[in-house]
């Protein structure tokens, strides 16, 4: 009888074990995912999380994503970017989620003077990350089987500041790209809650930036909606104020406007990725036009992100 019962015992612990084992396994495979180290900077391992498809898009086109978190908080792996890149994956793209240096995790209490040329720092760290995340994927395009002339760069909040900024950039020729390959041009740029800090000068372009889709509310204060003046001669420019600036410029671009909604939709990608691949299709397809909507969606609710202003983002006043 004891020997029985150890028998038993054993067989159910197995069971068990294995149960557990295929549980991981499955995990794995819906994620699709592998980690590599793109670079070695400032003793920081810079890391980017691949998710292949299971069903890859015939074209081999590739998903950069970019969280976001005020240039001092976020996580390539957060339970929010593992749900856009799984999706995007899910819509065959091969999907990057990628780290780059917060450089205001650790910065000082300092005046809004002061955080101007903080940010204008973080900003410029956050491009040169993502231009060597870039190359780096170039460099290993045939084993994660993309084409580098289909690369897609989107984001939320700062990282959607950060896509735009290095397509800008790389516009302008500017040092934060300096990483990027000579030849490449983004095949679109998405962004969620973002905008461009230049020089109040206004936003030119010495080239031609890619095709590009603005998501944005219209109540949006941390990012603002239109723009936010800095220190030395520059401000924040938002997507109603960059998209004007394509317009201008004969610039193909979408912007989805959001109404009475504010920093929330930095967030939305799950809940737009039917417009999210409307756009993409369309850039790739070389279709892109001047395309401009008014959205109110009763799924997408406010939150305490409404009302919130940078200045508060900061604890600044």
């Amino acid at each position: 009888m004891y020997f029985c019962i150890l028998e038993i015992t054993i067989d159910v612990f197995m069971k068990k074990c294995l149960l557990l084992l295929v549980t991981m396994l499955t995990v794995l495979c819906l994620r699709g995912q592998q980690t590599y180290t793109y670079l070695e900077r400032d003793t920081l391992s810079l890391k980017l999380d691949v998710y292949q498809p299971a069903n890859p898009r015939p074209d081999k086109a590739c998903v950069i994503y970019v969280f976001g978190g005020g240039f001092y908080s976020g996580e390539r792996n957060s339970e929010h970017s593992m749900q856009c890149c799984r999706m995007l994956a899910d819509r065959g793209f091969v999907a990057i989620a990628i780290d780059y240096r917060l450089y205001l995790r650790h910065a000082p209490k300092v005046s809004v003077f002061k955080m101007h040329a903080l940010f204008d720092t973080a900003i410029r760290y956050a491009v040169e990350d993502c231009s060597a995340a870039i190359s780096w994927v170039c460099d290993h395009a045939q084993t994660l089987g993309i084409d580098t002339s289909r690369i897609i760069l989107t984001g939320s909040s700062a990282g959607a500041i950060t896509v735009l900024q290095t397509d800008y950039s790389r516009c302008n020729s500017l040092p934060p790209t300096d990483a990027l390959p000579r030849t490449f041009v983004p095949a679109a740029v998405v962004p969620y809650a973002g905008g461009i800090y230049c020089h109040n000068n206004g936003l030119k372009y010495n080239v031609p930036p890619a095709p590009t889709c603005f998501f944005h509310g219209t109540t949006d204060r941390i990012v603002n909606y239109n723009s936010f003046r800095g220190s030395f001669h520059k401000a924040l420019y938002g997507a109603n104020k960059v998209a004007r600036a394509f317009t201008e410029q004969g610039y193909g671009h979408w912007i989805l406007r959001f109404e009475d909604r504010g920093h929330e939709i930095a967030s939305v990608l799950p809940q737009t990725i039917d417009e999210f691949c409307a756009f993409v299709n369309a850039a790739l397809a070389g279709r892109v036009m001047h395309y401009d909507a008014t959205c109110y969606d009763s799924d997408i609710r406010q939150s305490k992100w409404s009302t919130m202003h940078l200045l508060d983002l900061y604890k600044l006043r």
